[in-house]
């Protein structure tokens, strides 16, 4: 139920913000799209004429900022088509800025704009030919709630199951207020950059990247901490020399920043995404709400199957669960973090074109966006293998 309130206030949240959007002077995608191409075949024509590589990439972010974000294309694609193709398209516009970057000739250059332009047409046909109905309002409402949710559902949920094994419910209370907090700072963040900050939209991704970084620190360290306390023998003995405390202040902190974190992260892109929705199906408001409220019901379920429901689990095989669900969403959030950056500009982008974008996992095509989760896993099997050794010679004693 506390949960269940979480989400009435994110419900506000969505009211609050939802007119943003409606002020759009566009009455197609199309359009929207074909001002975009302008604007990327101006950026064409600067590096075509005089080579000047950055005039032309701040030509392709206006396009990218000012248009694919700001006026909600990427929430309808993602809400619409698919996450993947969002990725795909967000990839082009890297693509086309490393080669402007790299000194690339015309023809390259052309070359990739032009991909760019047809993704993009293709893109706005798709969203203008689509036959609205109420039900795929539902859909689109439905699966926004449930794609961005789930990840915070998931370290939610766990957090208070394990506290709730571990003896220490009373520390849930902390967990559950910060996932409110995180709730209330995302709907005022998402009011704030629409409406009272000049904020750009770099800022907004350097700002997004940097907080699923952070929430990789801490996620990182919960889980290895749950993994140091799955030996029941372990166990006991924490508790033994926890009498007064049984949670540490740090670890305490760190429960709670997890679980800040994980909802503040998908709590803002949550609401721009349903301002987006809002805006778009004003013959079928009626279904947004009934699909953000099915989905919010969905949720709600998982979580009181993951927090109840492993209570008759034995506590080895919970905590290592618990610990290895952890890890899963700091690889997930390093890739997105790493993402949210090269969008920004502030990393670089180096493709690997043998691999597809998994958006629920972070996983996407770049070298940059790999190799942590590649250090991550690495690390998360040698700390495995190092509670294991001293389990076993904690055994042997």
């Amino acid at each position: 139920m506390r949960k269940l309130g979480v989400f009435l206030f994110l419900f506000m949240g969505l009211m609050v913000s939802q007119t943003a959007a409606a002020s759009q002077k566009y009455e197609t995608w199309r359009q929207i799209t074909d001002e975009m191409s302008v604007i990327l075949d101006q950026a064409y024509d600067v590096y075509f004429t005089t080579k000047d590589a950055e005039k032309a990439k701040e030509l392709v972010n206006n396009a990218y900022f000012g248009y694919y974000e700001k006026l909600g294309v990427e929430r309808a694609v993602m809400a619409y088509v698919s996450g993947k193709r969002a990725a795909v398209v967000e990839y082009q516009f890297a693509e086309v800025k490393r080669l402007m970057t790299d000194g690339a000739s015309s023809k390259e250059v052309r070359a990739g704009i032009d991909a760019l332009s047809k993704m993009l047409r293709e893109d706005s046909n798709s969203l203008d030919g689509r036959e609205e109905s109420g039900w795929s309002v539902f859909a689109a409402s439905l699966l926004i709630l449930l794609r961005e949710g789930l990840e915070a559902i998931l370290v939610v949920a766990a957090i208070a199951a394990y506290l709730a094994r571990s003896g220490n419910r009373k520390m849930t209370r902390v967990v559950y207020m910060n996932a409110l907090a995180a709730v209330l700072v995302s709907a005022v963040l998402a009011v704030a950059l629409q409406k009272l900050f000049a904020i750009s939209g770099a800022s907004q991704e350097i700002l997004e990247g940097a907080t699923m970084l952070l929430a990789v620190v801490v996620l990182f360290f919960v889980s290895n901490w749950m993994v140091s306390k799955s030996e029941t023998r372990a166990w006991k003995r924490y508790i033994q020399t926890k009498v007064s405390s049984a949670v540490t202040t740090g670890s305490a902190f760190a429960l709670g920043a997890a679980a800040f974190l994980a909802v503040f992260r998908e709590g803002a892109e949550t609401i721009l995404f349903y301002q987006a929705l809002l805006a778009d199906a004003r013959d079928h408001m009626d279904m947004v709400w009934f699909g953000f409220a099915v989905a919010a019901a969905c949720l709600v379920i998982l979580f009181a199957i993951i927090r109840y429901g492993s209570q008759r689990l034995p506590l080895r095989p919970f905590f290592i669960g618990s610990s290895i669900l952890m890890y899963i969403m700091a690889i997930a959030f390093a890739g997105g973090g790493v993402k949210e950056l090269q969008e920004a500009d502030v990393v670089g982008v180096t493709p690997v074109s043998f691999m597809g974008s998994i958006d629920l996992l972070g996983v996407y095509p770049t070298v940059e966006t790999l190799l942590p989760q590649v250090a991550l896993i690495v690390v998360a099997v040698a700390s495995y293998l190092y509670y294991s050794r001293k389990s076993a010679a904690l055994k042997a004693v």
